[in-house]
């Protein structure tokens, strides 16, 4: 094991592999310094084969141009969680997880009646909002599924919502009826306002009204924050969907699509920088 002064310097300066472990997707970033250095990207894993495989990738990122010298990760899946655990500490790198107890000690109070609720992610996704864009601050996630979280003018963690995201908009419509064919979320791009083929109406349905849904989410969110002086909130954005805010004209939204990893190694810096 690595002294802790040792741990401390390491965490200035260091190559920190954070992991976000997902429904569907691990998602995999070597840190240094607040940027993403390589990144990847593989399906969850759900038995001790999927897991024995990540373990052979990370042999090989342990020499790679970026070898990492310690973890930090997130999960919301258990069962991955265990899989995954003695897969990290074969490593012999430092293992940090982060979890809803280690909020308040390294400077992230939980405002939050159930904590233990809160998704480890969006834990992550506060420590980096609320470090890099200040705060108050609304966090908001575009991934499979939208979830905004609130960072207040003193730093602490309110809550937020959770909606369906556009991957869940196209494949409900899908596989609910007989005849609407598959949509790639990725690609719903359209000028028209009024469709005129099915695939053309379906994407002005989940596009435009994707965006209505996030419009009047954050509006209710700034209004309250508004109405409580809360003071200028800043609203920041991440996910895989995120890239299409800009063409929704959705206002002054701060993009950062490494805010989750950013997250993750400031809550490890804090964990282990000097008291």
């Amino acid at each position: 094991m690595q002294s802790g002064a040792l741990l401390a310097n390491l965490a200035v300066s260091m190559n920190l592999l954070g992991l976000d472990v997902g429904n569907t997707h691990l998602h995999l970033g070597v840190m240094r310094g607040g940027k993403v250095r390589w990144r990847e990207a593989v399906p969850t894993p759900r038995t001790h084969a999927d897991a024995e495989g990540l373990g052979v990738m990370l042999q090989e990122l342990a020499h790679s141009s970026h070898p990492p010298q310690a973890i930090a990760y997130c999960s919301v899946v258990p069962a991955a969680t265990e899989l995954l655990r003695a897969v990290l500490q074969a490593t012999g790198w430092p293992v940090f997880q982060l979890t809803w107890e280690e909020c308040a000690p390294l400077g992230l109070p939980l405002e939050y009646p159930h904590p233990a609720q809160i998704g480890q992610d969006r834990l992550a996704l506060a420590f980096g909002a609320s470090t890099f864009h200040g705060k108050p601050v609304v966090a908001i996630d575009l991934g499979t599924a939208v979830t905004f979280d609130v960072i207040n003018h003193r730093g602490a963690y309110e809550g937020g919502i959770i909606a369906p995201g556009l991957a869940l908009m196209t494949c409900y419509l899908h596989e609910r009826t007989a005849l609407l064919p598959a949509l790639d979320p990725h690609d719903l791009a359209t000028t028209a306002s009024i469709g005129k083929s099915t695939i053309e109406a379906m994407k002005i349905g989940c596009s435009a009204g994707f965006a209505g849904m996030i419009q009047a989410l954050l509006e209710r969110v700034l209004k309250e924050l508004r109405e409580r002086d809360e003071g200028e909130v800043k609203v920041v954005a991440t996910g895989g969907s995120a890239v299409s805010l800009s063409r929704m004209g959705l206002g002054d939204i701060i993009f950062d699509p490494d805010l989750l990893m950013r997250g993750l190694e400031e809550a490890w810096r804090r964990k282990h920088s000097p008291k």
